[in-house]
């Protein structure tokens, strides 16, 4: 039997640079692979690009930005609902499909986590877009939560039930179908909305 390939999520939040470095050591990270669409952040500028890039190397740990390819906001105005962006329309192009087989393809060398800056992966298009869609592609995806501990992306999405208020004791939606459901939900809440 072959194992299903393995794959990690991390959010940076406003942690330290050492308490992140950390996560990813107890977790056995080789590479980031960076999803935000903008790879600065205001609130913690040591996970800026360039920063970052340069502290992970001296980590030991390889860094690869992937926000142009699996980043939440889109150039392309056919991924777009009126305002907001189509998780559904945004995974089917093919810069979306390049940055997924981007990271399998480093998969097979590294142990990857895919970075974006929310700490709770119920908040993040990681989750809800990107560990979707490897999921489907048969990996196995776990999340490094703030507290060091890991839960699987199955886990994650009944959190994302509990949080939506889905009843999980439905006898007619099976947990499949309720998780469909919360994906749909949740991305209806944190979907990127442009100006207009």
């Amino acid at each position: 039997m072959v194992e299903r390939l393995k794959i990690f999520t991390i959010g940076h939040s406003t942690q330290t640079f050492e308490s992140f470095v950390k996560l990813l050591k107890t977790h056995s990270i080789t590479a980031i692979g960076d999803v935000r669409s903008s790879p600065y952040s205001r609130h913690a500028p040591q996970f800026n690009t360039d920063a970052l890039k340069m502290a992970l190397k001296e980590s030991e740990i390889a860094y690869v930005f992937l926000g142009k390819e699996l980043g939440a906001r889109s150039d392309d105005s056919s991924c777009y609902v009126g305002n907001a962006v189509s998780y559904e329309k945004l995974a089917q192009t093919s810069l979306f499909q390049n940055g997924i087989k981007r990271v399998v393809d480093g998969s097979a060398r590294y142990r990857v986590a895919l970075m974006c800056s929310e700490r709770d992966p119920t908040e993040c298009h990681r989750t809800i877009l990107v560990s979707k869609v490897l999921e489907e592609r048969g990996a196995k995806v776990n999340h490094i939560l703030g507290s060091g501990q890991l839960e699987s992306h199955r886990d994650t999405m009944l959190r994302v039930l509990d949080i939506l208020g889905t009843p999980r004791g439905d006898m007619l939606d099976s947990q499949d179908e309720l998780i469909s459901q919360a994906y749909e939900g949740r991305e209806k809440q944190i979907a990127y909305r442009r100006e207009g």
